[in-house]
């Protein structure tokens, strides 16, 4: 076994997915946010789900959850997870312009969720832009960035400040 046991390189430099079949199965648990910054007017077309393309939250939240559950199929050596939870929910903030996406993600495994709720939040984000796109082309993602994550040896983590973008 090599001595880099978690680590994305064997001992030859060469990239390969770490193996976790040593590992204690644990609860685990994480969450990531990101930012949509656009338009007071298109927040609110989107909160009275009067855009053309029509309700771009339940798209985006469709599409975030159906991104978690494929991660290990879009980064590379990420262990495919069977997820036991995964939520991702929207708070508008008309007046800053602003939709703040959160994602949670869990499973009872030998690995984190961190990759597949920063996934979540991403794909989300990028759903609501390409329904937005048409009506404010200069719309903005920001602050995707993982928030907090519990279980495993590592335990607890949870970021002081959220940088909303």
């Amino acid at each position: 076994m090599s001595t880099k046991m978690f680590t994305h390189l064997d001992d030859s430099g060469a990239a390969h997915m770490v193996d976790v079949g040593k590992k204690t199965a644990t609860v685990r648990q994480a969450t990531a946010v990101a930012t949509v910054q656009t338009t007071p007017e298109v927040v609110a077309q989107i909160a009275s789900q009067s855009l053309r393309k029509g309700d771009v939250l339940a798209v985006a939240r469709v599409a975030g959850i159906m991104a978690a559950k494929r991660t290990s199929d879009l980064i590379p050596l990420c262990h495919p997870l069977a997820l036991t939870k995964v939520t991702v929910d929207f708070a508008l903030q008309p007046e800053q312009g602003r939709v703040q996406i959160t994602a949670i993600c869990a499973v009872q495994g030998v690995t984190g969720v961190e990759m597949e709720a920063l996934t979540a939040v991403s794909v989300a984000a990028l759903t609501i832009h390409d329904m937005c796109k048409a009506v404010d082309p200069a719309l903005q993602i920001n602050g995707i960035q993982l928030h907090e994550k519990a279980g495993g040896k590592s335990g607890h983590w949870h970021r002081e400040h959220v940088n909303h973008g």
